[in-house]
């Protein structure tokens, strides 16, 4: 496996500090979804394949340099490789999916199952450099710290249960990034083409992660 390739992908991820999980009903939709909330300084960007035409919508955003461009809710191998040719830098999962992890590590890019006990946790952590703990809000930040406590050198993005008013709630529990769906990129926004309300979310959230990150330097 081509490991700086992994690697660099993971700082990204890391320097980025959240990921908008965009699903919308067409890919012309996801691209301009994904371009308005890059405008709000959000530019760690996964499109879901619950959006119909979404190795298109990747191929666009990844064409962007500034944007760094990944395919969620990636279920399969077949998904995994036509993620992987349209230019997706990661590939998210809710679970745990051999195939889509043995596509990831063959190609070189980075993959996130998603988990939430401790033992899928662990599981997928002997696989996976990152996981998602999904569906996050099921445990919130406090989940996260304990999960963490015996097991600290974990990555975990946490995803599901993210708004602007918890980002420093969650990066303080541990979580090496974040997830943010329905909040960040509301369906009806998206649908409407909203770009004003999706860049304001953005810009919101992005604010968040910078007071954050300024109080962690203190």
């Amino acid at each position: 496996m081509p490991a700086a390739t992994t690697q660099s992908a993971h700082q990204r991820l890391q320097a980025e500090g959240l990921l908008a999980v965009i699903r919308a009903d067409s890919a012309g939709a996801a691209v301009r979804a994904g371009r308005a909330l890059a405008a709000g300084g959000v530019r760690a960007l996964e499109v879901a394949f619950t959006t119909p035409g979404a190795p298109a919508a990747i191929r666009e955003l990844a064409a962007d340099e500034e944007l760094f461009v990944g395919a969620g809710t990636v279920l399969s191998e077949a998904q995994a490789d036509d993620a992987i040719a349209a230019g997706a830098a990661f590939l998210v999962s809710p679970s745990l999916v051999d195939a889509v992890l043995d596509a990831g590590r063959e190609a070189g890019v980075l993959a996130l199952p998603g988990a939430l006990t401790p033992t899928e946790v662990v599981a997928a952590a002997a696989r996976a450099e990152v996981v998602k703990l999904f569906p996050a809000s099921l445990g919130g930040p406090g989940y996260l710290k304990a999960l963490l406590a015996p097991l600290p050198e974990l990555r975990i993005v946490p995803t599901g249960g993210v708004s602007a008013q918890n980002v420093g709630d969650w990066l303080q529990a541990g979580a090496f990034a974040l997830g943010a769906g329905g909040d960040l990129c509301p369906a009806a926004a998206i649908a409407a083409g909203d770009d004003e309300e999706l860049t304001r979310r953005a810009r919101a959230y992005r604010i968040a992660l910078d007071a954050h990150a300024q109080e962690a330097g203190r």
